[in-house]
Parts: C-alpha cells; structure tokens; sequence
C-alpha cells in the first residue's frame, strides 16, 4: 500500500451539486477556506457549467474568485467544454477537470451524446489547456455500474480511462457513480485500467450507497491506487439512486488511512469540524461516521 494518500476533496463541487439546499456564495467561498486550512492539497471549488443544469454552480466564478487560495494548494474546477473553460480561465484557474462515462447510456442520457462524441469534444479543450499550461484531470463515471445498462464491461472502463490519459490528462478519476461496487469487483475493474494507465496516473472514486466505498477504497489501496476522492460531511446525494447517500466521507477516509499508518498531511479534528459546520449550513447531520463520533467524545 502507499505510505502516503492525497485526498482530492470533493465536497464543494460534486458534493453541493448534489444537495438540494441552495448554499450561498459567501458560505461557498468559506466552505473552501476552511478545508484549505486542514492541510487539504487538492480542493475542487467549483463547476462552470451552465446554471440551467446546475442552478447550485451559478456562482462559480464569484466563488472562485472569492476563495483565499493557499500556495501549494491546488483549486480544480469542472468545466464541460470551450466555453465553460474560457470561463474559468477568466478569473484565473489554473486546473481544470473533463467529464465522460464508461457507459453508452449514461452519456446518452447524461450529455446527449455518445462516448466517442464526448471525448472529441474534450480535444480543444486539453488543447487550450496544455497550450496554456493548464492541469487537466479526467473523470470516467459509472466504471462499476449504470442506472441505466446496469453492467458495465471492463473494456469499455479501460477505453475510456486510456483515451483521457492518452489526450493529455494528467491523472483520472474512476467512479462508481451509484455505489453499486463491491471490494472485488473495484480491485479487478483497477487491475483492468492499471494494466493500460500507469497507476500513479489513477484515482479512484466511490460513492457509499450500499455502505461499500470504503471497503472498496482499501481493495484499491491494495492495489497501490494512492489518490482517493471524498467529500467533506458526505456531501451529495446519488440523482440515480433515490433517497441513497452519495459520496463517501473525507473524514471517513482519512481515519482509515490514518489507522493504516497512512499520511495525508490533513488536520482530522479540523476536517471534522468543517464537516459538522457545513451539516448545519444544509440543515441536517453529518453524514460521516467519524465526524459524528468525535463530536461526542
């Protein structure tokens, strides 16, 4: 296993665009200062997608622009084509992240279009990108499942990851969108991709919908995956998968990796912390276990 994990925090992108309750720019902007002071290296601040989608990411360049950003301290955002990266390149980010599925459809239903349709509309993108010396991360969804074709093949998981590494982007992020994985499968679907991606070019990325993410993080682990995906509080639902939790806990995460004997360089108590007070801006518990417990102790 890795002795150390970077957490890519996830929180207040997928995380809050998930939530039904609308947060306000200014608790945006501070969700993201505190969880830069917990010794988080990557945050994902935000999405410039269009607003009739996601009303939650209307503000996201007064959030990017907004945040503290703390040297050493990486603030990638989404954007699913030109114009959303012109956007975001306005008020000055420097890492971006692209989006397809494994799954035909998925994407068909998701973005109106097929696999090969979303990665050629990602090329001038990275192209833009790498002219302008700009990070690209890429995520492939449903790499265990679909709401929609239920299985997914592993070559089709592999395809993709291949094809995103291979247009330029530095690391990608496999996930289990409905939490429908189990630690065997979520080895075997790494071992697939790891075959063909070096591994130190893998995420992963799990949502905890039948209670699995974080038996599957530790398979994966297992494997030498040493960048791992999480949302502060548990943050977001599953839109697949009615009334099911969506991502898995950072504080969750980082407790087990801790108890391996596993670094993040990341301030537990603080997290927690984070997590609790974002709970109460939703208006409801924390979702991780973890922050839970240490608030009772």
């Amino acid at each position: 296993m890795p002795s150390h994990v970077r957490i890519v925090e996830v929180g207040p992108r997928d995380g809050l665009q998930n939530e039904k309750t609308l947060v306000s720019t200014a608790d945006k902007i501070a969700l993201i200062d505190r969880l830069s002071a917990t010794g988080l290296q990557s945050i994902e601040a935000t999405a410039f997608v269009s607003p009739k989608w996601v009303p939650q990411m209307a503000d996201a360049a007064e959030v990017f622009a907004g945040i503290t950003r703390k040297p050493g301290v990486h603030y990638p955002v989404l954007v699913p084509n030109e114009q959303g990266y012109e956007r975001a390149r306005s008020v000055g980010v420097e890492e971006v992240a692209v989006f397809t599925a494994a799954s035909e459809a998925f994407n068909r239903k998701n973005i109106n279009a097929s696999i090969e349709e979303s990665l050629e509309r990602f090329a001038p993108v990275l192209a833009r990108a790498q002219a302008d010396g700009v990070k690209v991360r890429g995520y492939v969804s449903t790499v265990l499942g679909c709401p929609y074709q239920g299985d997914v093949p592993l070559t089709d998981v592999v395809r993709v990851a291949k094809a995103l590494h291979g247009m330029g982007c530095y690391e990608v992020s496999l996930g289990d969108t409905i939490g429908v994985g189990t630690p065997a499968k979520a080895r075997a679907m790494l071992q697939a991709v790891a075959a063909e991606v070096p591994m130190g070019a893998l995420a992963i990325h799990f949502h905890d919908t039948y209670g699995q993410a974080l038996a599957n993080i530790l398979a994966c682990l297992e494997e030498g995956v040493a960048v791992v995906d999480a949302a502060v509080s548990g943050a977001g639902g599953c839109p697949y998968a009615k009334g099911a939790s969506g991502n898995v806990s950072s504080e969750d995460v980082v407790y087990m990796l801790h108890g391996l004997g596993i670094t993040t360089g990341i301030d537990l108590p603080a997290l927690a912390e984070t997590g609790r007070w974002l709970a109460g801006i939703l208006g409801r518990e924390s979702q991780s276990k973890v922050g839970k417990a240490l608030a009772a102790t």
